[in-house]
Formats: C-alpha cells, sequence, structure tokens
C-alpha cells in the first residue's frame, strides 16, 4: 500500500505547526494577568512602604521665610510639625490654619514639603496702616481693618487712629448706625488712599462720624477728608492744593470738585 504523497505528508505538518487551541490561549492570557497583578501589588506595597514605613522620607528640618518682626524659632514653635514623621503624611492645610491661629500677625503662609526631608514655611506678615492707643502699648491695624497685634513700642511711620465720637448729634448717631469696626475700616480706607507724600508725614487719622474724617500731619498742618468716599479724587486734589497754596496750614478736600485752603 503506497504511502502519503508529498502533499499529504505538507498538510499535516501545517496543521501540526498551526496556532494553539483557544483554551491555551486563554491560560497564557490569565497567567499573564496574574503575572502583572502580583506585580503592581508588590510595587505598590513598596512604594507605601517607602513613604510611611521607612526612614527615607521622615521630616528633619523645618525652615522659615519671610518673616520681618517675627522670628523663625516663634513660627516653628506654633507650628509644630512633627519631626521624625513620614513627609507625606504632614498635613499642610493644618498646620496653616495653626499658624493663623497662634499668630494672628501673620496675613498668609504656604506650608510646603521640600522632599525628602524638609518642611518650608512661607510667611507674609500683616503690615500696620494705624495704630490705636491702648493703655500703654499701641494695637496695630492692617489694611483690611484687623487688629492684629498690640505692641510696647509704635512702629515708626505709621499714624494714630483717634477715634473722637462723642455721645451728641451726628458723631452718636453715626456710631450707632455703622459701629466702631465699620468706622474703623473707613478710616483704614482713607489711610490707604493718601498721596505717598501726604502718608509719610500724617500723624494722626481723627474719625468723629462716617463723613467727618480729618488728618493731623507731623508739622501741624491739617486736612478735612470728610468720608472715605472718592478717595482718589480728594487724593489729587489734595496734592494739586498743596502745591497751589505751600504755605497754607488747613486743606479742605471733602467735596473734591471744590476743595479749599486757608491759612489757619
Amino acid at each position: 500500500m503506497a504511502g502519503p504523497t508529498t502533499a499529504e505528508r505538507g498538510e499535516r505538518q501545517q496543521k501540526s505547526s498551526g496556532p494553539p487551541p483557544a483554551r491555551s490561549w486563554g491560560r497564557l492570557r490569565l497567567r499573564a494577568i496574574v503575572i502583572l497583578a502580583v506585580a503592581a501589588l508588590l510595587l505598590g506595597a513598596g512604594g507605601v512602604w517607602v513613604l510611611y514605613g521607612s526612614q527615607w522620607l521622615r521630616v528633619q528640618h523645618v525652615s522659615v521665610s519671610g518673616t520681618r518682626v517675627l522670628t523663625p524659632a516663634e513660627v516653628r514653635d506654633a507650628a509644630a510639625v512633627p519631626v521624625g514623621e513620614p513627609m507625606i503624611s504632614v498635613g499642610t492645610d493644618t498646620i496653616e490654619a495653626r499658624l493663623r491661629r497662634k499668630l494672628p500677625r501673620i496675613d498668609t503662609v504656604d506650608v510646603v514639603r521640600s522632599w525628602p526631608h524638609g518642611i518650608g514655611l512661607k510667611v507674609t506678615e500683616r503690615t500696620p496702616v494705624l495704630l490705636v492707643a491702648k493703655g500703654g502699648d499701641f494695637v496695630e491695624v492692617d489694611d483690611e481693618g484687623v487688629r492684629f497685634a498690640t505692641v510696647s513700642q509704635a512702629p515708626k511711620g505709621v499714624p494714630m487712629l483717634e477715634l473722637s465720637v462723642s455721645r451728641s448729634d451726628s458723631s452718636a448717631a453715626s456710631l450707632r448706625r455703622f459701629g466702631t469696626d465699620r468706622l474703623v475700616r473707613e478710616a483704614v480706607r482713607v489711610a490707604g488712599e493718601l498721596p505717598d507724600t501726604v502718608a509719610q508725614v500724617t500723624r494722626n487719622v481723627q474719625v468723629r462720624s462716617y463723613d467727618a474724617i480729618s488728618l493731623e500731619l507731623g508739622d501741624g498742618r491739617t486736612v478735612t477728608w470728610g468720608s472715605s468716599e472718592n478717595g482718589r479724587a480728594k487724593a489729587r486734589a489734595l496734592t494739586a492744593l498743596m502745591k497751589a497754596a505751600p504755605g497754607a496750614r488747613h486743606f479742605d478736600v471733602s467735596v473734591p470738585t471744590a476743595p479749599a485752603s486757608s491759612a489757619s
């Protein structure tokens, strides 16, 4: 009996060397998925250990920048950064809130991680624009009307705020309507609108009522400002008036379209 022909042998070889059955491919894919899953799990566990369990990424030092009146030591003590703890577990928002609560002089603070071992505290302090006398001390008030610190010595170049509100007529009515805090904010607003040349020599900002704010300059000259409204127009009118009447002792810009000056 004749054996298989050449064509038959080629057909058999092609069938025997063809792709594996679908069941074999399924087992291969399942094995690959399992291997990848195990590798990912090991990598994830290793990453968690590096971040939380190892000694490589832990807080070792705390740096402070931006302070002017506060000292870096004061800021570090108030921040209470957990030195020795994992960097990843440090609550930056919590530290920021703690600093603002303990040190009202701080206006803003950025708490940043400086990998692999540092925490940076970037501080911006409030700047006083007015002072309020309190016994023998001075309360600093910033440009938002926030009373943020009490100091024993008045900072140079910061004018005093005098709330001269009486119990009669318009002063009392203004106090009842607006309250002390609002009047303080109005004074702060006026201080922020002053021309630089005037701001540098302003000694007192006096508030009698909402629309009766005046200035006393260091050389004895006075300015009737009125309310805090139209501050820029009043600043321009005051600058022009001082140039036009350099010998005047009193200036009135409460109505900026009709400013006036006098020798007394």
